[in-house]
């Protein structure tokens, strides 16, 4: 897959892979609220081996903001560190907590 635009307004679809004491918190719902005040569609899930996964897709300028505050002071818990992958938006609509 080629590396998807840099542009801050095109749509994007950003992966996030939360590291640190992140399930059990209200951390998905805290992102869900995030996600929602930057207009973003997706989901955030916890995994098995303690991450929380999130996906997210619009306005790559939105998306890096959701990024910033998932890496930001603010979250519930404790992250440690936050895995990236940037794609193509694929026409994600709402966002869910799994």
């Amino acid at each position: 897959m080629s590396e998807p635009t840099r542009d801050p307004a095109a749509p994007a679809r950003l992966t996030a892979w939360v590291h640190g004491v992140v399930q059990g918190v209200g951390f998905r719902w805290w992102t869900r609220t995030r996600a929602g005040e930057h207009g973003l569609a997706g989901y955030a899930r916890n995994l098995v081996d303690g991450r929380v996964e999130v996906v997210v897709e619009g306005p790559r300028a939105d998306c890096q903001a959701l990024l910033d505050d998932l890496r930001g002071p603010r979250t519930p818990g404790s992250v440690d560190t936050v895995v990236e992958r940037w794609d193509e938006a694929r026409g994600a609509t709402g966002f869910g907590v799994r």
